[in-house]
């Protein structure tokens, strides 16, 4: 039987990997600081991930063929990683991000002047020869977005720089679907804004971006932990979309015609709109056997799920059993078991995992 390691898988697309493996008849252990028990039959190991000496108490003896990393945000964790994992797991799969081409959080050196043309593939970066943040004119500050960015960037590059192990670095698309699961509040923002009339913040000729369902993206790492290939791939379901398609999308499940406030340069605007094109080409996973699904064929119903989940009435139903429509937050709690969700703010935007 297989032993993996899954470090963090304690919510969303992480917790439905687990239960994928664990129902495929995989030996799975989840590791994380103790944030709540793991699914029945999955078993459990309590440490921080930063601290090196506890995590090797944790995990003793134990080795495993794959370890998937759910939770891997700065080169300082990755750096830990690389020496306890060392001679202990046969594959290491790291969750990173879209956000690691994003334009502008890139290091100002002479290798990014000229943006990769969109759709970006993966050998358009090469985290190990970007220059450091704050090497080429940009000081590493506290904007979530670059620090998230560069941390991601900074933890590829430890992965790749000097191979300890087989390593893939997962670049996922802007994950959505699940309704109040949806923990990062950024689907909800349209559904919420739109059915209450109120105006979308959009560039004036904002480009499309890349997106996948959190039960594709947990199957995309499933998959990858069973394979053999090597360095980063792009996990994205065709079709990109831009903030005004996303909000026809909306808009047609909800009842309600979007309004739109065009920001000026340098304005913050709402998720998913954006004044630089970095939206993926999955070209590379499907070479190698993956097949992604349409956003076009899954957003609807994620988007009613959305509506469900905060309460918004009048938005299409999505299928009850046996074919049966219902409303989308009974679909919800009956798929889910969970309730409303209460209000929250708005995560940062590369927030996705």
């Amino acid at each position: 039987m297989k032993r993996i390691l899954v470090i963090g898988g304690s919510r969303y697309f992480g917790r439905t990997l687990v239960t994928r493996a664990r129902d495929a008849g995989t030996e799975v252990t989840v590791l994380n600081r103790g944030s709540g028990p793991p699914p029945p039959g999955v078993g459990r190991l309590v440490a921080d991930r930063d601290d090196e000496e506890a995590l090797r108490a944790a995990l003793g003896p134990r080795d495993f063929d794959v370890v998937v990393d759910q939770v891997c945000y700065t080169p300082l964790q990755a750096a830990v990683a690389r020496r306890v994992f060392t001679g202990r797991t046969g594959r290491y799969v790291m969750t990173s991000t879209m956000e690691v081409y994003d334009p502008a959080t890139l290091p100002a050196g002479p290798a990014d002047r000229v943006p990769a043309p969109a759709p970006v593939t993966e050998a358009s970066l090469d985290p190990a020869r970007l220059p450091l943040a704050g090497a080429a004119g940009r000081p590493p500050g506290d904007w979530p977005a670059y620090v998230y960015a560069e941390g991601k960037r900074q933890a590829e590059a430890v992965f790749l720089g000097d191979p300890a192990f087989p390593y893939v670095g997962v670049r996922a698309a802007h994950v959505l679907g699940g309704g109040a699961a949806e923990f990062t509040g950024r689907l909800a923002h349209y559904v919420e804004r739109i059915a209450a009339g109120t105006p979308v913040d959009v560039h004036e000729a904002p480009y499309a971006t890349s997106f996948i369902h959190h039960h594709e993206m947990a199957e995309f790492l499933h998959w990858t932990a069973e394979q053999t290939f090597t360095g980063t791939v792009n996990a994205a379901s065709h079709g990109a979309l831009d903030v005004r398609a996303l909000c026809a999308a909306v808009a047609e499940r909800v009842g309600r015609g979007p309004r739109y406030r065009v920001v000026g340069e340098g304005v913050p605007a709402s998720p998913f709109s954006f004044d630089r094109s970095y939206a993926m080409d999955n070209g590379r996973a499907a070479a190698l056997g993956f097949r992604f699904g349409r956003v076009a064929d899954w957003l609807p119903g994620a988007i009613a799920e959305t509506a469900g989940a905060v309460g918004i009435a009048g938005a299409v139903g999505i299928p009850g059993p046996a074919g049966i429509a219902e409303p989308p937050h009974a679909a919800l709690c009956r798929v889910t078991g969970l309730r409303r969700a209460a209000p929250r703010e708005l995560l940062p935007m590369s927030c996705s995992h």
